[in-house]
């Protein structure tokens, strides 16, 4: 029986001491980018600009691009239009049958889909390029000191096709990171935007501790706490429930297939991370409008939609369990399911074909939904209670959380799917060699 291999035993192989060697190269030039500024902006007065935006949209994309759009340098947009654009396209599925179609088609559906896909983020771009540079053109830092030195067409154009070709280089280096790595080049990206912050949170922690804003024992119940809510999620991201399924034993010409028993596995998280995002994106909008508008009865209405406060944290919970369901429902279809299961001739026990089936899929999913919904939630609210309650310096949980871990967990899954298949490779050879003696 083959046993996997440590993974201290990568160096040992060179394919893939080769892919984690180009993986490291192509995270290297990415945060390298990052450090490379779009021209005409003030960089002091946007920094200070962006200490005030946590609440706000610009907050939330600055923490997907590890803080290159607090710099506004060439990848300020990150890879999250690309990101925007597979949801779209995904969500467009249930408008156009024909792109669902189109899913269903192999390589060469899913190769349209890719370029779809790249020329509505190009769109996305420039879109959000142009609302930045008009954006950033009204604004002022906190002494009054304008953001943008030389305001106009100029900028504004320079500034959509800056950040469009930073994201363009973005969504190729993924791809690249896919194809020569290991993992989702996208993911790795989005992972290394959020571990990047890492060091400072780390430093500002030392700090409060230093200077008594944070107490000995506090710290060592967060540290207790950070690993306890890691392993939970860890946990949770692996929960499955496993339906059996029976196939029918028939009989093909002279062989009789069938007969097995396999398990349907539904994931008790099956919508992700997008949720959380969606129920950011929404809420944000309001503050991130505000910012444009002097009113100051606009300030106090947006000032209910900031992390933190009762009224922003009940709408995102809600929000995010309303999300769960949604997107779960767009990507797994029981109906569909059920009349694939009868074409091939397989059977929940106990289950009648067809229709009961489908029923019976539906109850399973609405239940450990609400269950996945619940656990999304509770980590997303995680980082407010922890800064309000405990003073902590650092944003733990919520969305970094989750795609953090999930990450770090599809890499660690094909490192040892690489380690497998060397395995298998050296038995084969041992069998080649016992056979020639």
């Amino acid at each position: 029986m083959l046993k996997p291999q440590g993974i201290e035993s990568f160096a040992n192989i060179p394919e893939l001491r080769r892919r984690l060697l180009f993986l490291l190269g192509a995270l290297a030039v990415y945060r390298i980018a990052v450090q490379i500024p779009t021209p005409g902006i003030n960089a002091d007065a946007l920094v200070a600009l962006f200490s005030r935006a946590g609440g706000t949209i610009f907050g939330f994309i600055d923490m997907f691009s590890g803080g290159a759009l607090r710099k506004l340098s060439i990848c300020a947009l990150g890879i999250m239009p690309y990101i925007s654009a597979s949801i779209i396209l995904q969500l467009l599925t249930v408008v156009f049958p024909s792109i669902k179609e189109m899913q269903r088609e192999g390589p060469e559906g899913r190769r349209k889909i890719a370029y779809y896909t790249r020329y509505l983020t190009v769109a996305i771009c420039l879109v959000q390029g142009f609302g930045i540079a008009m954006g950033l053109e009204r604004m002022t830092g906190p002494n009054g000191q304008p953001i943008v030195m030389f305001p106009g067409w100029g900028f504004r154009l320079l500034t959509m096709l800056t950040l469009t070709t930073g994201t363009v280089f973005l969504m190729w280096l993924g791809e690249q990171m896919t194809e020569h790595g290991i993992g989702n080049g996208i993911s790795m990206l989005i992972f290394a935007g959020i571990v990047a912050r890492l060091p400072s949170a780390v430093m500002n922690t030392i700090r409060f501790v230093k200077t008594g804003e944070l107490s000995a024992a506090v710290l060592v119940f967060i540290v207790i706490l950070v690993i306890a809510v890691v392993a939970f999620t860890v946990f949770m991201e692996r929960a499955q429930r496993r339906i059996p399924i029976h196939y029918a034993r028939r009989q093909v010409g002279r062989q009789v297939v069938g007969g097995q028993t396999s398990y349907l596995p539904l994931k008790v998280n099956m919508a992700g991370v997008i949720p959380p995002i969606f129920a950011s994106s929404v809420l944000m909008f309001p503050a991130t409008v505000a910012t444009f508008l002097p009113f100051e009865s606009v300030q106090r209405l947006s000032s209910l939609f900031r992390p933190g406060n009762l009224i922003y944290e009940l709408l995102y919970v809600a929000l995010i369990i309303f999300f769960c369901y949604f997107y779960t429902a767009i990507i797994f279809n029981p109906q569909e399911v059920a009349d694939n299961l009868r074409k091939y001739g397989g059977f929940i026990p106990g289950i009648r074909p067809g229709r009961a089936t489908a029923e019976f899929l539906d109850r399973v999913l609405t239940r450990i939904t609400l269950i996945g919904a619940l656990y999304v939630s509770a980590i997303c609210v995680l980082p407010s209670i922890l800064i309000a309650k405990f003073n902590v310096p650092f944003y733990f949980g919520g969305t970094a959380l989750l795609i953090v871990v999930g990450v770090a967990m599809d890499t660690m899954a094909q490192i040892e799917s690489h380690l497998l298949a060397r395995q298998y490779e050296g038995l084969l050879k041992q069998g080649r060699f016992r056979g020639r003696r």
